[in-house]
């Protein structure tokens, strides 16, 4: 997870450097910043209509360029960055068409999404029945690309699909519907209004609504007003103030003001008619237009730092992080929770399928957990006290957005967005990257090198689909099993589907393995005879050579291993579950093979004639033995041991083979080996 965040952080910095290295490149070639004024007098006609148009101000009647350019001045500062902007948005505004158009069914879509929605602006065109639209299918198509740069979604009705609502509605011939919310409270009422001009044309159309929605917005014309609205409110403690010499607001302006119903209030201050400026100068405006973002912190001038374009995108990203809602945040987490999993596809080494279906486990409990983590927030945000430490929150935002690292930020955000070939492109490099490297990580640590194919991966995961369905415990540890018990009888599988033990055996943790015992086995000395330290007695162990300085201390393995241990010495013992009886039998069988008597039994404090023990590092509450009934075997000179809760003690390997195939109990006494055992003392 940690490496995943650090990547992740990683890749924020080289987008962060990258988007300063292209700057660096444009203003190379071109010798300007995005940053840099230009003068609008020096632009052509067409450029200069695409700026109004982005901004949202009409401009039919003007016929001169003279005249065009000082609109634009007024609106606000054009800088190079608003200019390429506003051009690329054409061209994508051309290829789109009327796409975005909605085609309402009948009464109730329109209601859902017109009437009841209550935060967005809609133009809706009616076409009668039996008659043709007001506007034809080229100046529609303009209309939509006109207004959906401003965030006023469009739509059709067709009174041939529900006659009954166009006739009580009253709309008995083709017609234009706009609904704006009417009050400044979030989720407000909204009404519908007809356009009843004589000229269809888009420019009049366009500037009918956009009076109507300049009226959601509060005017000021007199000092006297602005003094009164520049007071601390603690209703509306987050104020823009648009201060122009201009008739009405830009369409960008008031659909904003829409959009942060609630949040923010917007105010146009239009000064056109005064002649004193003091009031301007006591409030820190020293030109205009001015852009002003009021805040209990203090005022923001929005339009000198980078990526403030005049526009609607640019803007809705500056207010968005200075007072977001909950909305934003849950929709930047989720962003970042899911770039975070991706690097799953690219940190997992192996087969191909292995990794999507790793990508997919992590995508599905990334936004599993990020789900179940909102619910508390949301249920806290509910709660009046701590509407204090929410205030705190956002003054503390508030301070960090207005800075100009968060302006840039901001503006590579807008850029990235906007290119999102290049974004994807850059975080495949990255992935890749990273996929470079960790492969020569675990090349170099031979253990991690997984070198499996897909069908390998794949049998390798039916396995342990399968061993969690027939061994729910073993199927606890993430490795599937390389001998199924079903694969000597294919039948065995539909034996144990119809086995009870199935669902009655209870799922165990595994974790107690390691809190086990376990100690290494020392061999201390030899035994011999008092007589002679050079020499043997000839009525030693008949099965043991002599020891001497070039023997071990310790007997040789035995080559061959008696029934319990064919094949696999835990498996077999598992399958038909023997207890230790059957097994110790075997054992005192192999015992009488090798010199004693048949039918004795082989205490567990008999050791090798060869060599002693060292019994202080037993554990107190273990029995002393000297060989391991899972594998037979005697123990030897420094190997691993593990007891369990029982007492009784086996090899390390060969026990935690045995436990971690489900088998949680002692292979002599069947004791649970994970349930400590009392003794009487």
């Amino acid at each position: 997870m940690w490496l995943k965040l650090f990547l992740l952080l990683l890749y924020f910095i080289v987008l962060f450097m990258l988007a300063r290295i292209f700057e660096a490149v444009v203003w190379y070639e071109t010798g300007m910043f995005a940053t840099q004024l230009v003068d609008p007098f020096t632009l052509s006609y067409k450029k200069l209509k695409t700026i109004l148009e982005c901004r949202g101000l009409g401009y039919s009647g003007l016929a001169e360029k003279r005249d065009v350019s000082e609109l634009v001045e007024k609106s606000g500062d054009l800088t190079h960055g608003e200019l390429y902007s506003a051009i690329k948005k054409e061209k994508e505004h051309e290829e789109a068409g009327d796409s975005s158009t909605t085609h309402f069914s009948g009464e109730m879509h329109f209601y859902e999404l017109v009437e009841d929605t209550k935060d967005g602006i809609w133009l809706v065109q009616v076409i009668a029945q039996d008659r043709e639209a007001l506007l034809s299918n080229f100046n529609w198509g303009k209309m939509v690309q006109k207004v959906s740069q401003f965030g006023i979604r469009t739509g059709t009705f067709n009174c041939s699909n529900d006659r009954r609502s166009c006739i009580r509605r009253g709309w008995q011939r083709s017609t234009l519907i706009m609904s704006v919310p009417q009050t400044s409270a979030s989720k407000g009422k909204v009404m519908l209004k007809e356009y009843n001009g004589r000229r269809i044309e888009t420019e009049h159309i366009f500037r009918w609504m956009t009076s109507h929605v300049a009226h959601r917005i509060k005017m000021l014309h007199q000092p006297k007003q602005l003094v009164k609205e520049w007071r601390p409110d603690p209703t509306h403690p987050i104020k823009m103030f648009l201060f122009a010499h201009l008739s009405q607001p830009p369409a960008f302006f008031s659909s904003l003001s829409v959009k942060f119903t609630g949040r923010i209030e917007f105010i146009f201050v239009d000064i056109r008619y005064w002649d004193n400026q003091s009031s301007l100068s006591e409030i820190g405006i020293t030109q205009s237009p001015a852009y002003i973002l009021k805040m209990p912190e203090g005022i923001y001038r929005y339009g000198n730092s980078t990526g403030e374009f005049l526009s609607l995108a640019a803007m809705d990203t500056f207010l968005r992080s200075v007072q977001p809602e909950v909305n934003d945040l849950f929709v930047l987490s989720l962003v970042l929770i899911n770039l975070l999993a991706w690097m799953d596809l690219f940190i997992t080494q192996g087969a191909t399928v292995k990794r999507f279906v790793v990508l997919i486990r992590t995508l599905g409990t990334y936004n599993s957990i990020l789900l179940v983590s909102w619910l508390p927030v949301l249920a806290l945000l509910q709660l009046s006290y701590l509407d204090t430490l929410y205030g705190y929150s956002l003054k503390l935002l508030r301070y960090a957005d207005t800075t100009t690292l968060a302006s840039l930020v901001r503006a590579d955000w807008t850029f990235y967005s906007s290119h999102p070939a290049l974004f994807l492109s850059t975080y495949l490099a990255h992935g890749l990257l990273v996929d470079y490297f960790e492969k020569k990580r675990r090349c170099g640590n031979r253990g991690q090198e997984d070198s499996s194919t897909n069908l390998e991966w794949l049998a390798s995961l039916w396995d342990w689909y399968t061993s969690y369905l027939l061994h729910p415990i073993a199927s606890l540890q993430h490795i599937p099993s390389d001998h199924s018990d079903w694969e000597d009888d294919p039948n065995f599988l539909f034996e144990r589907l119809a086995f009870p033990d199935l669902w009655l055996r209870p799922l165990v943790n595994i974790d107690y393995i390691k809190a086990l015992p376990t100690w290494r086995f020392i061999v201390v000395g030899q035994q011999q005879d008092s007589d002679s330290s050079g020499s043997h007695s000839d009525t030693g162990s008949t099965d043991s050579p002599p020891a001497g300085p070039s023997r071990p201390l310790h007997r040789n393995r035995r080559h061959k291993k008696s029934l319990c241990t064919q094949d696999s010495d835990t498996q077999l013992c598992a399958n038909t579950k023997m207890d230790s009886t059957y097994c110790c039998q075997h054992r005192n069988n192999n015992s009488s093979a090798e010199g004693i008597p048949e039918g004795a039994s082989l205490p567990c404090e008999v050791e090798s004639s060869q060599q002693h023990c060292d019994r202080s590092a037993w554990p107190c509450d273990v029995l002393q033995c000297s060989e391991c009934v899972v594998c037979l075997e005697n123990f030897v000179s420094e190997e691993l041991l593990m007891a369990l809760p029982c007492g009784h003690a086996f090899h390390q390997q060969c026990i935690v083979v045995w436990l971690a195939g489900g088998r949680h109990c002692c292979p002599v006494c069947r004791w649970p080996s994970y349930k400590k055992k009392h003794r009487c003392d």
